[in-house]
């Protein structure tokens, strides 16, 4: 793989919310990472799925390694 055309990814933690303290790598720097979680389904056999939805928006202030998003709470 050509390496000016790697993806450059960076160290992020998740601060706050279901997925606190939670690692993970980014790349391009996004402004909102979300997360899922699946959630049981009764009575249902065809495929459904749901899953809980949770964001967390980038703290624009880490500039460095890891870089922090913090759980928004007013997410959907």
């Amino acid at each position: 793989m050509d390496n000016d055309n790697a993806a450059h990814w960076e160290t992020a933690v998740l601060d706050g919310g279901p997925a606190d303290g939670l690692r993970t790598r980014v790349s391009a720097r996004p402004r909102v990472i979300q997360v899922t979680h699946p959630c049981p389904v009764d009575d249902r056999t065809d495929g459904i799925r749901v899953e809980a939805l949770y964001l967390y928006l980038r703290d624009l202030g880490v500039t460095t390694e890891p870089l922090r998003y913090g759980f928004d709470a007013a997410s959907p």
